[in-house]
């Protein structure tokens, strides 16, 4: 279906209708003390629509004004082994290339600040983070004294702070006029044609292909694949100088220069457009056919009275948890963010519980919301004594 939507990447009108999910939650990671908070946490509609011209994603649906982004809003995956050796790999890397020693460095979108700070800790960098959701009380870093955080959303108003690189990860996604929110970070630079511009995103590729309906939630109400991306920072005066995959083809990264976006061979993989029509209409047939089996499945494990528990107490789980509409076949989520423990997933009520909890709880089955951390989840078990069905999502 074609409705009269302008995209918000490159202003083409008449994007189509893929995909609808009704009643999710707003927030998916905004800490829920209370069981009945979870449970009626305001809640907004998914209205996938594509972008035949650019390849552009966006949920038609969105409405910025119901998020409520603050401290409360658990975003890190900073606990984690894995994605911390990865964060690190990523920082050395960006250090290395773009010989970041002695350098002014900007975050757009920092969270609790962990990447910021290792940039400045890592190459004697000093730093300026922007973010809503940072906690000062949490920063135990040793270079804390070179690093300013603002607890506010970035925009034209901070465009007297100036970076030799712009960092902005996991960020994009939330904004809903891209290209407007782009074109700020391009004018914020004006001629300073040396400043490295840096993005990362999740690919959502991999989420039509997989048909990983549990990384479509509400925060993320723009999507963007190789192409789409590099396209956009074309059109608001970038030179893209690097795009790839990483984090198991999970995540996109681009890397790119002010310019004018018309001087640079575009990169092998960015015309895409056509092979996204494809993956988006794979998408459209199928998703239903992979929640109808998730459900009947987890139906079927309780009827036999075998304990099913999610590993992942973030917005993949509640995604995962709200879309299928599951309430008592699942019973608890798990998470290693101590700040997430005691606390209950937004929209379907499952309590979040640590690791250790599992020992006295025996569960037979764990669903493993992201397949980059199975290992590190499995040596979790093994120190625990226990040896559960594993079922990677």
């Amino acid at each position: 279906m074609s409705m009269n939507l302008a995209c918000r990447s490159c202003g083409t009108d008449g994007m189509s209708v893929f995909y609808e999910v009704k009643g999710v939650p707003v927030h998916s990671v905004l800490l829920m003390p209370e069981l009945e908070t979870a449970l009626n946490y305001p809640k907004g509609d998914i209205v996938l629509a594509f972008c035949r011209t650019c390849g552009f994603i966006s949920n038609a649906a969105f409405d910025p004004g119901v998020h409520e982004y603050s401290s409360r809003y658990e975003e890190t995956q900073g606990f984690s082994p894995t994605f911390n050796a990865f964060a690190r790999r990523q920082a050395e890397s960006l250090i290395e290339r773009y010989d970041l020693h002695g350098k002014e460095i900007i975050e757009i979108g920092c969270g609790k600040g962990e990447f910021l700070t290792m940039l400045c800790e890592l190459g004697g960098n000093k730093g300026v983070g922007f973010d809503p959701a940072y906690i000062s009380e949490r920063d135990h870093s040793t270079v804390k004294d070179n690093i300013i955080f603002i607890q506010d959303f970035y925009s034209e108003k901070y465009e007297e702070y100036k970076g030799d690189f712009v960092c902005c990860k996991m960020t994009l996604e939330h904004i809903h006029k891209t290209a407007d929110f782009v074109s700020t970070v391009r004018r914020s630079i004006g001629n300073r044609s040396e400043t490295i511009v840096f993005f990362q995103v999740p690919d959502v590729a991999r989420i039509l292909r997989e048909c990983a309906f549990w990384d479509i939630y509400y925060e993320h109400c723009s999507y963007f694949s190789i192409g789409s991306l590099a396209r956009l920072f074309r059109r608001c005066g970038f030179d893209v100088t690097n795009i790839w995959k990483d984090y198991g083809d999970q995540y996109v990264m681009i890397e790119t220069r002010p310019g004018s976006g018309k001087t640079d061979t575009p990169f092998r993989d960015e015309d895409d457009v056509p092979a996204l029509s494809k993956e988006v209409a794979y998408f459209s047939d199928h998703c239903q056919l992979k929640r109808d089996t998730w459900k009947r499945n987890l139906k079927e494990n309780k009827q036999k009275k075998k304990r099913t528990v999610l590993w992942g107490g973030g917005s993949k789980g509640v995604a995962f948890l709200t879309t299928l509409g599951i309430s008592d076949e699942i019973e608890y989520a798990v998470d290693i963010n101590p700040f997430k423990q005691g606390t209950y997933m937004a929209g379907a009520g499952q309590k979040i519980v640590s690791p250790e909890f599992l020992m006295e709880y025996r569960p037979d089955t764990v669903i493993i919301m992201n397949p980059v951390y199975r290992d590190e989840i499995q040596k979790e078990f093994a120190g625990m004594g226990l040896n559960p069905e594993i079922i990677t999502i």
